[in-house]
């Protein structure tokens, strides 16, 4: 265990967060604890690289920043045949901020062999505040009629951290994802935040990026103009 000390935020949301390198080591990225999902907090800890996890039974909200950072560059996306296939055969159509509240709850929806889950009724509704802000979208994967996939995350500068994703039929989160990269390419965006990897991600492009390497290019991509200028009546390409 790293001797550093984990640092209990208050109740002020203008609080300052520890530097990201006093991060533990193990687990890895835990910096802070406690505080609130105020929109002003949020907003505030996604620029310097955090993010917030709360664990279902912890008293306390947890702020993450984690090294290695994983991350997609949009133009590097890419996707198995066998996926492309579904991705190209128009049985999907993929929508834009139609269904954030059914995105997210679907997504806080334990997994297979879980018995809880991190998003809990405070994060829906901290981040269901930030869509009515125009902070946070989602993406949405319809088959027949039913939402099949999506995405839900934060959208800043020239960067998206993504959240969370689920699917509920084959290959509905990838197509999710992959959609999302390519609108993100197509309006200059330059990252894709995905936090911590797996072999889903890297199976799509997903790479790591040490500490500072990442911090100095989310600076650099933070202070260019907002790209995010889509919404629901966003058309999408039909094939890939």
């Amino acid at each position: 265990m790293s001797p550093r000390m984990l640092r209990l935020l208050g109740d002020d949301p203008d609080a300052p967060f520890p530097p990201t390198c006093d991060a533990l080591d193990n687990p890895n990225g835990l910096l802070a604890a406690g505080g609130g999902l105020e929109p002003k907090r949020l907003l505030r800890a996604y620029r310097l690289g955090i993010f917030p996890w709360y664990p279902e039974h912890s008293q306390h909200i947890l702020w993450w920043s984690p090294a290695p950072r994983c991350v997609i560059s949009p133009n590097r996306v890419h996707l198995s045949r066998r996926t492309r296939r579904r991705f190209n055969s128009g049985n999907y159509e993929l929508t834009l901020d139609r269904s954030f509240s059914e995105v997210i709850h679907a997504c806080a929806a334990p997994r297979a062999g879980e018995n809880g889950t991190w998003i809990t009724p405070e994060m829906e509704r901290a981040y269901t505040c930030l869509h009515e802000m125009g902070c946070a979208h989602s993406l949405e994967v319809w088959l027949d009629g039913e939402l099949a996939g999506g995405i839900y995350g934060l959208a800043m500068g020239a960067v998206f951290f993504g959240e969370s994703m689920f699917s509920n039929v084959t290959d509905g989160s990838k197509i999710a994802l992959v959609a999302l990269c390519r609108l993100l390419d197509s309006a200059g965006f330059g990252l894709l935040d995905c936090q911590v990897g797996n072999p889903h991600l890297y199976s799509m492009g997903a790479e790591n990026l040490g500490r500072e390497e990442f911090e100095s290019l989310l600076a650099h991509l933070l202070d260019k103009p907002e790209r995010w200028k889509f919404g629901p009546e966003t058309r999408f390409e039909s094939r890939w």
